[in-house]
């Protein structure tokens, strides 16, 4: 997360940076590299974040990055069309989608170890709806952001082991070498609806 809270017009920023860099290439304009230095200086900080895309409750794309390797308005730009085109577990969005989808920016803070050395300790250590998770194993990378949580209420066991699912870890296995970390972050949300995607 930056380093002070995000006023709500930078957030708005943010959420239109995502929404303009969707519909710009849903409406088959030239994608140009976004420029900046025209933003809000507190945007420039280098951070970590996830877009994810719904529509009626239904994912339509959700990508992100766990490490601050761009500016944040940058990250979110990326991000966004990321979502929205290049999820390989779902189809692009439609300009249909854009329409009524939600927008989702979760800016995440930085990863803390978990010291756990098995799948109890991992139990044990976590906090319902605010802990995002990273788990990392050999050949197995997977995260769950704090907002997932959602899903499982305080339901840690049933968190733990959709996660696993996802990194496609055996159930209940910590095989050597396997580490968690934590973060938080905090999520903007534009509901929609929004203006049709002009031709």
């Amino acid at each position: 997360m930056t380093a002070s809270p995000l006023t709500a017009a930078q957030q708005r920023t943010l959420l239109d940076i995502a929404a303009a860099s969707i519909r710009d290439i849903l409406a088959a304009r030239q994608h140009e590299p976004l420029d900046v230095a025209a933003h809000d200086t507190a945007l420039h900080e280098r951070a970590a974040t996830f877009v994810t895309l719904e529509r009626s409750g239904v994912l339509l794309g959700c990508i992100g990055t766990l490490e601050p390797v761009r500016p944040l308005v940058a990250d979110v730009a990326h991000n966004a069309a990321a979502a929205a085109f290049a999820d390989p577990r779902l189809p692009p969005v439609t300009c249909d989608d854009y329409v009524v989808m939600s927008i989702e920016i979760s800016v995440l803070g930085r990863l803390e170890p978990i010291d756990a050395s098995d799948m109890a300790g991992l139990i044990a250590a976590l906090r319902p709806g605010v802990d995002g998770v990273v788990v990392e194993a050999p050949d197995a990378r997977a995260t769950f952001l704090p907002a997932v949580w959602r899903h499982f209420e305080a339901d840690v066991e049933g968190f733990v082991a959709s996660l696993w699912r996802k990194a496609r870890l055996r159930p209940g296995a910590w095989p050597r070498g396997t580490r968690c970390s934590r973060y938080r972050a905090d999520k903007l949300v534009d509901p929609g609806p929004r203006s049709p995607v002009a031709g």
